[in-house]
C-alpha cells in the first residue's frame, strides 16, 4: 500500500534538513532490520507455543500476593529457565498496607479459600414471569444450579468453581440474611425507605463504589453486585457475563461481595419487585494479609562491554482473575515467546547478540512495576505459604524468592515494550493498537514499533486478499484475517503509565486490544485467543525490542524512514483536530506538535547516537499572563503517577491541608479526560515551562482547557509537596 508523504516543517522534527529525503514506502521490504533477521523471527515465533503456556496460566486465580499469583510466577520463572535465560529470579517486595513504593501505598496480599452464596428460601417461590404466554421460569433458568433443590436450597455462586464470583478484598463471613434491592447503590437516595441493616444488598454498581454507603452508613452485612463491563458497542448484550469485582482495599468498613450475571440479577429484582422475599446464606473464608509483590524477571545479556549495562525491557502484568486469558495472560505468554525465540536464535547464531541487555518483567499491574522501579533496602527472604487469614500453612515452604534492591532499574532501562491484551480473536471484537507515548515524552521508539506493525498490516492484508505473501505470519492453528493494527494516540490504563511518568521518563511501546467485549469477565477464556494474533504481536514486539537493543550507530536512512512515516501519520491525524478552533488554539497546536516532532528526533540521542544536523523549528508567539507565569517543578519524591491501584495519592494527602478537589480532575476535553490532563500537567512540570506553557502543551494533546484549571491543579500539588514553584 503506497502512502502520500506530507512534506512539511513538522516531519521528523527537522531531520530532513540533513539532506536525507526518505521514501517511507516499505513495499515488500521489511523495515529497519535485515531481511535475514526478519525471516529468522518469522520462522521461529510460535503462536501455538504461546497459547499452550496461556492455557496453563489461565487456570490460576492470579490476585496480588496470593498463592495463585505465586504459582503463576513459578510457572513463568520455570519457563524462563527452560528457555535458557540468565538471571532468572522472582523479586519480592513487602506489601503490608503501610509501606509506600513511590506514590503507591502497598496493598496487602489477598487470598481466598471459600466463597459460596446460597438461596435458602423466602416468602415466595423462585419463579419469574417470562412474559411469553404466561409461562414462568425458575431461577435455575437464569443460570442457577439445582443443588439441594429438594431441600429448597440452591447454590448461586461458588468461588471453587468460578473464582470471579467473589469480589477481591472480600473478608470472611458467615451470614444468613434477606436480600434488598437498592438500585445502583451509590447515592443515599437509593436507600431511602429501605431497611438494609444486617441484610445483604443487591447493587448495580461495582462493590467498592457502594461499599461506604451500604456497609459504612446504612449497616448492610454484605453485597451482591451485577456491575456491568466497560461500555462499548456490546455492553449489556450478553446477560450471562459475570464481571470481576473489587471492594476498596483500605476501607474501614470491611465486608464481602459476590458478583452475579445481569440475567441472575434481573431474576432477583423481579422477585423482589413483586414484594416477595429472598433469603441468602453467604459463606466466605478470605482476607488480606501481609505478603509480597512478586516480580518475575530474566535477561538475555548484551554483548557490548559498556552498553550491556543498558537494558531494553519487555513488560506485561501477570495478575488477574481466572481465567484472564486476554487480560493479561496473552501479554505474558507473548513476551515469554519473545524470550524463547530471541534467546534460541542468538544461541544458534541466527541473530547477532545485541549490544544491550534485554530484560523480561512479569509484575502485578502498576503496583508491581512501581515497586520494581522504586524499591530499595529490601532483604533476602523465603516465602512461606499462608492461608486467607494470614497464618502460615504447614508443609514445605515455597521455593526461595530472591529479593533485591532495585534502585538502578530506572537508570538502566532505555525503553520498554509493554503488552497488555494482545491475543483477542474475532469473538472478542478486538482492535489491535500500537499506542505511542504521551506528548510530554516524545520518542522515536514508537515509530520503530509502528514501522514493524504497519509492515505486518500490509503483509497480512496481502495474504488475506490474494492468498500470497512473503511473510503472512499465520499460525497453523490460527486465523488468516489481516491484522489491521492502529497507530493510536496515548491512552492510559496499564504499566506503560508508570514507565512514562516524568519520575522515570522511560519511553514505552504499548501494544493492546480494545475494545474487548469479554474483558474482566468469566468469558475471557483461552478459547477466544487466536494463535495468529499472538504470533504477530510477538513479531512486532520482538523486532522492535531487538532493533532497539542492537542500535549503536545510526542506520540513518532506514531509521529516518521510520520516523518520517510516523510523523506523516501523526500529521494526518492532527489535521482534523485543528479544524474549527480559534487562531490562538491553532497556533498552540501547530507549535506544540512541531516541538513534539523535534523531540522525537532528539530522542535518538538516548541511544548514544552521534549528533546530526538537527534544525529547530519556528514557534508561534507565546502568550502568557501574570496568573500563568509561574514555573513549577516536580519534586524528586514521591515517584510515580498519582492515580495508582486501590489508592489515590492526591486524595489521601489533600485531606490534611484541606485542599478541595481541583476542577481539572473532572474536566472533559475534546480528546481526553480529567485524569489524563492531570497526568500530563504533572509530567510537563519540568522547571522550565510556566503554567501557560503547560496548559498549551496539554491543550495540544487533549483539547483546549482553561489555564485557571491548570494553575489550580499545580497549586494543589504544591500544597501536598508534589511540585514546587520555582522563583
Amino acid at each position: 500500500m503506497k502512502k502520500t508523504i506530507v512534506l512539511a516543517t513538522v516531519i521528523a522534527g527537522g531531520l530532513l534538513a540533513s539532506g536525507v529525503l526518505a521514501d517511507a514506502v516499505w513495499g515488500q521490504k521489511p523495515p529497519l532490520l535485515a531481511e535475514k533477521d526478519v525471516a529468522a523471527l518469522a520462522n521461529e515465533l510460535s503462536g501455538e507455543t504461546a497459547k499452550r503456556n496461556l492455557e496453563v496460566l489461565a487456570t490460576y486465580h492470579r490476585q496480588r500476593g496470593s498463592q495463585g499469583f505465586h504459582a503463576a510466577a513459578e510457572l513463568v520463572a520455570s519457563r524462563l529457565r527452560e528457555y535458557g535465560l540468565s538471571d532468572v529470579a522472582i523479586l519480592g517486595f513487602p506489601a503490608d498496607g503501610k509501606i509506600f513504593y513511590g506514590t503507591q501505598r502497598s496493598r496487602p496480599a489477598w487470598d481466598a479459600e471459600v466463597g459460596e452464596l446460597w438461596d435458602v428460601g423466602g416468602s415466595g417461590e423462585w419463579r419469574v414471569t417470562s412474559g411469553e404466554q404466561g409461562k414462568s421460569r425458575s431461577l435455575a433458568t437464569f443460570g442457577m444450579t439445582d443443588s439441594l433443590a429438594a431441600a429448597g436450597e440452591r447454590k448461586l455462586a461458588s468461588y471453587a468453581a468460578e473464582p470471579v464470583v467473589l469480589a477481591e478484598d472480600s473478608e470472611s463471613a458467615d451470614v444468613t440474611a434477606e436480600l434488598v434491592d437498592v438500585g445502583e447503590g451509590t447515592k443515599e437516595s437509593d436507600y431511602a425507605g429501605k431497611d438494609v441493616k444486617g441484610k445483604i444488598v443487591l447493587v448495580g454498581a461495582s462493590p467498592g463504589a457502594a461499599q461506604e454507603l451500604a456497609v459504612g452508613k446504612f449497616g448492610a452485612a454484605g453485597l451482591v453486585s451485577y456491575a456491568q463491563n466497560q461500555k462499548n458497542a456490546w455492553w449489556g448484550e450478553d446477560e450471562n457475563l459475570i464481571r470481576w469485582g473489587h471492594l476498596e482495599t483500605f476501607s474501614e468498613h470491611k465486608t464481602f461481595a459476590f458478583m452475579v450475571s445481569l440475567k441472575t440479577a434481573r431474576a432477583m429484582r423481579e422477585i423482589l419487585a413483586r414484594g416477595e422475599k429472598i433469603k441468602l446464606h453467604a459463606v466466605v473464608k478470605a482476607g488480606q494479609h501481609a505478603g509480597n509483590y512478586e516480580v518475575v524477571t530474566g535477561t538475555i545479556p548484551g554483548a557490548d562491554a559498556k552498553l550491556k549495562e543498558e537494558e531494553v525491557a519487555f513488560s506485561c502484568h501477570l495478575d488477574h482473575q481466572r481465567p484472564g486469558a486476554n487480560d493479561n495472560a496473552s501479554g505474558c505468554v507473548t513476551i515469554l515467546e519473545v524470550a524463547r525465540t530471541l534467546n534460541k536464535l542468538i544461541g544458534e547464531g541466527k541473530l547477532a547478540r545485541p549490544a544491550r541487555t534485554i530484560r523480561f518483567i512479569f509484575p502485578p499491574e502498576i503496583e508491581g512495576t512501581l515497586a520494581l522501579l522504586t524499591g530499595k533496602n529490601v532483604v533476602e527472604a523465603e516465602m512461606t505459604p499462608v492461608n486467607s487469614e494470614g497464618k502460615e500453612e504447614t508443609g514445605a515452604p515455597m521455593a526461595h524468592t530472591q529479593v533485591l534492591s532495585t534502585p538502578d532499574f530506572p537508570k538502566k532501562i532505555k525503553a520498554a515494550v509493554h503488552m497488555d491484551m494482545v491475543g483477542g480473536g474475532p469473538a472478542t471484537k478486538a482492535v489491535f493498537h500500537v499506542t505511542r507515548g504521551p506528548m510530554s515524552l516524545p520518542s522515536f521508539v514508537h515509530d520503530v514499533a509502528w514501522a514493524f506493525a504497519e509492515w505486518v498490516n500490509e503483509e497480512s492484508y496481502q495474504f488475506a486478499a490474494t492468498g500470497k505473501a512473503e511473510y503472512p505470519l499465520v499460525a497453523p492453528e490460527g486465523g488468516k484475517e489481516p491484522l489491521r493494527a492502529e497507530y493510536s494516540a496515548y491512552t492510559m490504563g496499564s504499566d506503560h503509565d508508570v514507565y512514562q511518568d516524568s519520575s522515570f521518563g522511560i519511553p514505552a511501546i504499548y501494544m493492546n486490544d480494545w475494545p474487548d467485549r469479554y474483558i474482566h469477565t468469566n468469558f475471557d477464556t483461552a478459547a477466544n485467543i487466536d494463535t495468529t494474533k499472538l504470533k504477530r504481536a510477538a513479531f512486532i514486539g520482538a523486532a522492535s525490542g531487538y532493533f532497539l537493543a542492537q542500535l549503536v550507530t545510526p542506520n540513518t536512512k532506514r531509521l529516518l524512514e521510520g520516523i518520517e512515516a510516523g510523523a506523516s501519520l501523526r500529521a494526518a491525524q492532527e489535521i482534523p483536530r485543528r479544524m474549527n478552533v480559534g487562531d490562538r488554539e491553532f497556533c498552540v497546536r501547530l507549535r506544540e506538535n512541531a516541538e513534539y516532532e523535534n523531540g522525537v528526533a532528539q530522542s535518538i540521542f538516548r541511544f548514544a547516537l552521534p549528533p546530526g544536523p538537527f534544525q529547530a523549528l519556528a514557534e508561534c508567539s507565546k502568550v502568557t499572563g501574570s496568573m500563568a507565569a509561574s514555573v513549577f517543578k516536580r519534586a524528586a519524591e514521591p515517584k510515580g503517577p498519582l492515580a495508582v491501584f486501590g489508592y489515590d495519592y492526591f486524595a489521601a494527602h489533600a485531606k490534611a491541608p484541606g485542599v478541595a478537589e481541583p476542577k481539572l480532575l473532572s474536566y472533559e476535553g475534546l480528546w481526553g479526560s480529567g485524569e489524563e490532563y492531570a497526568y500530563e500537567v504533572l509530567n510537563f512540570a519540568d522547571g522550565r515551562r510556566n503554567a501557560q506553557e503547560i496548559r498549551d502543551a496539554v491543550a495540544a494533546e487533549y483539547g483546549p482547557v482553561p489555564v485557571e484549571m491548570v494553575v489550580e491543579w499545580l497549586k494543589a500539588l504544591e500544597k501536598i509537596g508534589v511540585v514546587s514553584e520555582e522563583k
